[in-house]
């Protein structure tokens, strides 16, 4: 991993921040960490599994990290695993000696995405009962192995993706949505295998929500086409969704279509769900890093959830509290948060919400001094873009100024990558291998 932090006072030690939050949620780490073998016994959290009781062990997968997970259990498994596939973002792609590594587009999916979505759909059938099957999930899965039920083309699903993920949705909402239009998510890939299935899955959804991680493939669903349709509706979209979408929600509604397998259905019981990293994890890895660095360090009790502008103000006020004086932290400190903000995007911008996040806070921290704070997808893409995220201070708002830049432009039309670029305050890792939401921290000093 790369990582490029804009120049300044701070630049060392934010580079010691993220790096360690980074690190924490590294893949491979986190199989170990969960998976062993013992000669013929593999141990998967607290579960045992003979693996002489087994015909084959075969690995698919999708999401951002998972060639990195693929990567750590072909170390474990050796010789005993029979091979698989995992589906990856473009340029996340690593090596693997035994298992297939595919690449496909996200957020919007592709034909290679719904090639390889096929591909994978029939190595899970041709799994047989005394097959012990491994399900490898991260963030990113939902859009790269696109499934569209019968009646509903890529183009459909491409055009309902983009409009989601415009619209404010949460990443709940959308996999709502997601699930009730796919052969796959929402446990219809558990479904469709007889296998034995353990799921590890490295988490990009705060509260570790099964159903929700990647839509869910392997796991109960208890959402319905009517929740599908009411998420539609409460942002404004039911009325412009293609006709073959409405169609095949409103015939699911009526029952001529069935549901998703829900809680309590007998296939779940054949199906181990292990979390092996989390959000979490990377801001604990933050903390430990802050107080050895010396500072008075606080995490967030709660995940920033909601609109990224509104959250990067918020952020930005703390700053101004702490400075004043007010309340209990004093400088140097450390202010570290997790979550998954969203943006209701209106025009045709490029940025991300990350990038938002920063320049919404760059406008509230305006002429403070020793003052900085980041904002950075664990993933290293925040939005359509080649960037994790962006670092700003008091003084980006004056530098804004001199060159010319608008903040509050670039906010108002959704273009923060451009001015962030402008001001050289992006930060850059590259694919990190990893994905569990995104990391804000704000150092006074």
């Amino acid at each position: 991993m790369r990582l490029q932090i804009p120049a300044s006072p701070a630049q060392s030690l934010l580079g010691k921040l993220i790096r360690a939050g980074l690190q924490a949620a590294d893949p491979s780490h986190a199989i170990q960490r969960r998976v062993s073998r013992d000669g013929d016994i593999l141990h998967v959290g607290r579960r045992r599994y003979d693996l002489r009781q087994f015909d084959r062990v075969v690995v698919v997968g999708a999401g951002k990290a998972t060639a990195r997970m693929a990567q750590a259990l072909e170390r474990v498994l050796g010789r005993q695993l029979d091979g698989g596939l995992v589906v990856v973002k473009k340029g996340h792609w690593a090596p693997t000696r035994r298992v297939t590594v595919l690449e496909a587009a996200h957020p919007i999916p592709d034909r290679a995405g719904l090639k390889a979505a096929a591909e994978l759909r029939k190595r899970v059938a041709d799994c047989g009962p005394r097959d012990l099957l491994f399900v490898l999930i991260s963030g990113g899965a939902s859009s790269l192995i696109p499934a569209p039920v019968s009646g509903v083309s890529l183009a459909d699903k491409q055009m309902i993706t983009d409009d989601l993920l415009r619209s404010g949705a949460t990443i709940q909402e959308i996999n709502v949505v997601r699930k009730h239009l796919s052969a796959i998510k929402g446990g219809r890939l558990a479904q469709s295998t007889k296998a034995r299935i353990v799921s590890l899955i490295l988490s990009d959804v705060i509260g570790d929500d099964l159903a929700s991680i990647g839509s869910g493939p392997t796991a109960p669903d208890p959402s319905t086409f009517h929740d599908a349709i009411a998420v539609l509706k409460r942002y404004h979209l039911w009325s412009i969704a293609p006709d073959s979408i409405r169609k095949h929600l409103l015939q699911g509604r009526r029952g001529g279509v069935a549901e998703t397998p829900k809680p309590g259905a007998v296939r779940f019981r054949r199906v181990q769900h292990e979390i092996i990293g989390n959000n979490a994890q990377a801001l604990a890895a933050v903390e430990e890093a802050s107080r050895q660095a010396g500072l008075r360090t606080v995490l967030f009790s709660t995940p920033l959830i909601g609109e990224a502008s509104q959250l990067g103000e918020a952020f930005a006020l703390l700053a101004r509290r702490v400075t004043a004086g007010k309340g209990i932290l004093r400088r140097p400190c450390c202010v570290a948060g997790g979550g998954e903000t969203t943006v209701t995007v209106t025009g045709h911008g490029k940025g991300g919400r990350a990038q938002e996040f920063a320049v919404a806070a760059a406008r509230e921290i305006a002429g403070l001094s020793h003052v900085w704070i980041a904002a950075v997808g664990t993933d290293g893409t925040d939005g359509p873009t080649d960037v994790a995220g962006a670092v700003v201070s008091g003084a980006t708002a004056a530098q804004a100024q001199r060159k010319g830049v608008s903040l509050r432009r670039a906010l108002v039309q959704h273009d923060t990558y451009a001015a962030l670029k402008t001001l050289k305050s992006h930060v850059m890792t590259g694919p990190t291998g990893t994905n569990v939401n995104d990391l804000y921290i704000l150092l006074v000093l």
